[in-house]
This record gives C-alpha cells, sequence and structure tokens, in this order.
C-alpha cells in the first residue's frame, strides 16, 4: 500500500462514486421515464439505503464480503439499488411533499456522517480482516482516509440535493403565491 490507496479506500471510494454520483446521475437522466409514484416509497427507500449501509459495513458482515467476491459484488449491488431507489424517490416527489424529500436527506445524511466519523476518527481497525493485508498503522490510515472521503463527499452530496429541492420548492411557492393575486 506505500504511497498509494489501501483496498478500504478504494472500496470507499467504488461506494461513493456509485450511490453519490452515478446514481443520482442516471435519475436524473431518466427522470422523466420514472413512474410518477415512485415517490410514494421515499420512507422504504430511505430505511434500506441506511439499513445496508450500516448492515454491510459491520465489521463481520465486511470482513466476509471482502472476502468472498459474490458477496462483495452483492454488497455493492444492493447499495447501488438501494440508492436509484432513494434518489428516483425524491427525484418524483410531488413539490407540495419536498419537506419529505428535505428530511429524507437530513436523516441520511446524518446517519451516513456519523459512520464516516466512527472510521476517520477511530483510534484502532474497525475491521479485523484487515489486519492481514498491510500493517496495522497502514491500514488504520487507510480506514481513516475511507471515513475522510465519506465524510466529504456525502455531505456534500446531500447539502447540494437539499439545496436544489429547496430551491425547486421555494420557486413553487412563490410561483402559486403570484397566481393567487399575492394573497396567502
Amino acid at each position: 500500500m506505500a504511497g498509494g490507496l489501501g483496498p478500504f479506500a478504494i472500496h470507499m471510494l467504488q461506494h461513493i462514486l456509485a450511490m453519490n454520483v452515478a446514481a443520482p446521475l442516471i435519475i436524473l437522466a431518466l427522470h422523466r421515464r420514472l413512474p410518477t409514484d415512485l415517490w410514494r416509497f421515499w420512507p422504504v427507500a430511505t430505511i434500506c439505503q441506511i439499513g445496508l449501509l450500516w448492515g454491510w459495513h459491520a465489521p463481520p458482515v465486511m470482513a466476509s464480503a471482502m472476502a468472498h467476491p459474490g458477496l462483495l459484488f452483492a454488497m455493492h449491488g444492493s447499495l447501488f439499488v438501494s440508492a436509484l431507489l432513494f434518489w428516483g424517490a425524491l427525484a418524483t416527489m410531488p413539490q407540495d411533499n419536498q419537506w419529505r424529500s428535505i428530511f429524507a436527506l437530513l436523516v441520511t445524511g446524518k446517519l451516513f456522517c456519523l459512520l464516516a466519523v466512527l472510521l476517520a476518527f477511530s483510534p484502532r481497525l474497525l475491521f479485523g480482516h484487515l489486519h492481514a493485508i498491510g500493517g496495522d498503522g497502514a491500514m488504520l490510515a487507510d480506514q481513516q482516509l475511507a471515513g475522510l472521503w465519506m465524510l466529504v463527499a456525502c455531505p456534500l452530496t446531500y447539502v447540494l440535493a437539499g439545496i436544489i429541492i429547496s430551491w425547486r420548492w421555494l420557486r413553487d411557492l412563490e410561483t402559486r403565491y403570484e397566481s393567487d393575486g399575492g394573497t396567502a
């Protein structure tokens, strides 16, 4: 690992690119083709995304996934599909229900940040399987780098999405107010 990225940092970078870049971009590209009632699944999508992220990153589960390529593929696939469902639900949310999107972003973003903080600031390796890959110092640095990337990337994605959703919501409220003749 000397001078390069370790396996855990690479693993986390794959998650970030899939869940926070590829999934939202795919949803934006397909927005007009999505089922109009997909927004109704926002609670399921939110819980699914949080549950899968935390479940897959439980130390014994992570060790198994890193040791078995099929399980690792299932991890990446299920996290990507949950991200597609999450971003799809938010993208199809009716304007008068945008508070739900903001709530989903807040809850999901906070819990993602908590996992990132645990990875970045832990004084020891949280995943025992990393001991076998390299020295404890190098692998701890790799785990912390993975947490820092998550700590930067995830909030940026969720804050940006929150700003866009809030802007659209406020624009819609202003349009309604003006079309009603400026009366509340």
